[in-house]
Order: structure tokens, then C-alpha cells, then sequence
């Protein structure tokens, strides 16, 4: 091999070397693809506006605030505020404590109903009523880049984990689940007295297996 042919090599070796390099360079740092899409949730408001009345609330207002607690026992939240308008307007701090006291008959408990007061235009302002929401965020897969592209970094593409997470966000069914998880319920103590005493006399714990009579169930519902 002549001098000629060596400096040939050597350059081109060289140049893929940098290549190299600059590749590794320009590429992001190695993340791990569980954490690149995780679930995660957005606040929101359900309010409803009450007018003020001077004879009270009406048919359609207690409907309102019934659906109301209806949504509000379903959403599982804290508190339901119940916001009247600044201005010491006499009708409209009766109609405030009025529909504390429907929230109240209508089985939400006197210490989950906060009373207070919001800046309004008017003194006569409606009266807002209304608690905090969560919903899960579903992610926009379609508009995350990567899906087919090759790659040879052996790394997973922009969009891996996005169609998971975007179909338990629209699943699930209390987004407060995603917040912490639900406590748990008192353990049936009577139950498991009776299955210690079963078991320390000796018989056996588990329930009575229905026989087979040919093949079937004997004691199956026609």
C-alpha cells in the first residue's frame, strides 16, 4: 500500500469519526419512555349563577342546586362555594344563605358549604354557586412527531407512550384517582372472627363446592 492510498484512509476515517460525534452530539439525552407521558390531570370550575329574588329561590333554582349536588357527590369534591355579591345588598345576602340552607336540605353537610363574597358590578349580581373539578388531560398524539421514523439511536421515538396514556386518560373514571388513590374501607371484622374460629376448630374455611351430576351443576336454575 503506497503513501497515497494510507492518507486516503486515514482522512476518510477520520471523517467518519466526526460524523460520528457530531451526531451523538446533536442527539437528546436518553430518557426513560415511562416518564415521557404520565397522567396527569386539569382543574375546572362547575358553577351555576342564582338571580336574586326577593321572595326567594325559585322552583327552577332548587332544581338547579339539586342537579348541582347530584354532580357534586359525583365528582367527589371538598366543598361547594356559595359566592354572594359584594355591596351589602340585603336580597342578596338572603339569597346566599338561602341556598346555603337548600344545599344543606338536600343533604350536603353545613361544613362543606363555604359562604363568601366576590367583587361584582352590580350589588345585585347573581349568586354563584359552584365547587372545584378535575379532569384527566388526554394528550394530542397526532400532533407529536416520531411515529414511523427510523431511527438508530435504539431510543424510543417522540410519540412512544402517547396512544396509553391518552386512552386511560379518556377511561378513567374519577380523575381524582390520578391525584391519590381512594382509602380504603373498615375490614369486616365479623367475617374474619368467624373464619379464625372455623379454622382453630379444626373445619374447613373455604365455602361448600357445589357437586357435578353428569357433567352439571346439581343445583343450577332451570
Amino acid at each position: 500500500m503506497n503513501r497515497t492510498v494510507l492518507l486516503m484512509l486515514l482522512a476518510a476515517g477520520a471523517g467518519l469519526s466526526a460524523c460520528a460525534t457530531a451526531d451523538d452530539a446533536a442527539a437528546p439525552p436518553p430518557l426513560n419512555a415511562l416518564s415521557r407521558y404520565v397522567l396527569q390531570v386539569e382543574p375546572g370550575v362547575d358553577r351555576i349563577a342564582l338571580a336574586v329574588h326577593e321572595e326567594g329561590l325559585s322552583g327552577n333554582q332548587h332544581a338547579a342546586l339539586g342537579a348541582l349536588v347530584g354532580r357534586f357527590a359525583r365528582e367527589g369534591a371538598e366543598v361547594i362555594r356559595v359566592e354572594a355579591p359584594s355591596g351589602n345588598d340585603p336580597a342578596a345576602a338572603r339569597a346566599a344563605w338561602g341556598v346555603r340552607d337548600a344545599l344543606a336540605g338536600m343533604g350536603v353537610p353545613a361544613e362543606r358549604v363555604l359562604v363568601m363574597a366576590y367583587d361584582a358590578p352590580d350589588p345585585r349580581a347573581p349568586v354563584l354557586a359552584g365547587f372545584e373539578t378535575l379532569r384527566a388531560h388526554v394528550p394530542n398524539c397526532a400532533a407529536v412527531g416520531g411515529s414511523g421514523q427510523i431511527g438508530y439511536s435504539n431510543q424510543p421515538t417522540s410519540d412512544f407512550g402517547c396512544a396509553v396514556t391518552a386512552n386511560l386518560a379518556a377511561q378513567i373514571a374519577n380523575p381524582r384517582d390520578i391525584v391519590a388513590p381512594r382509602g380504603m374501607d373498615a375490614p369486616d371484622m365479623g367475617r374474619r372472627s368467624k373464619v379464625f374460629d372455623t379454622y382453630r376448630a379444626g373445619q374447613r374455611t373455604a365455602a361448600p363446592q357445589e357437586e357435578l351430576v353428569d357433567g352439571q351443576v346439581s343445583r343450577a336454575v332451570d
